[in-house]
């Protein structure tokens, strides 16, 4: 085995598996089955509501014909849309955080 020099790419490598050993994140606790449930609830409601939003969206959208309106429309569809699935995420991690 021959000892040749080390790559920039070698040594960071090294540095990021030293730091991932270092701060040594807990894993997470297997999901218990009520949490699983209550997981897949939350996922159909807020799924529900995605889709409610997008039939709402798709409507309002066919009755406009001005452009600045259309873009606007979208933009509002576009905020709705990240606010509720970060609703979804945020009452996922409850529900894991949750202890049954």
């Amino acid at each position: 085995m021959v000892n040749r020099p080390k790559s920039a790419y070698e040594l960071a490598m090294e540095r990021l598996q030293a730091a991932d050993r270092e701060a040594a994140v807990p894993t997470a606790a297997p999901l218990t089955d009520t949490q699983k449930a209550e997981i897949g609830e939350c996922r159909a409601l807020y799924g529900a509501r995605l889709a409610e939003r997008e039939i709402l969206f798709k409507d309002s959208l066919l009755k406009l014909r001005d452009p600045a309106s259309r873009e606007a429309l979208e933009r509002e569809y576009r905020i709705d849309r990240e606010r509720i699935e970060s609703d979804r995420e945020r009452a996922i991690e409850k529900i894991r955080i949750r202890r049954s």
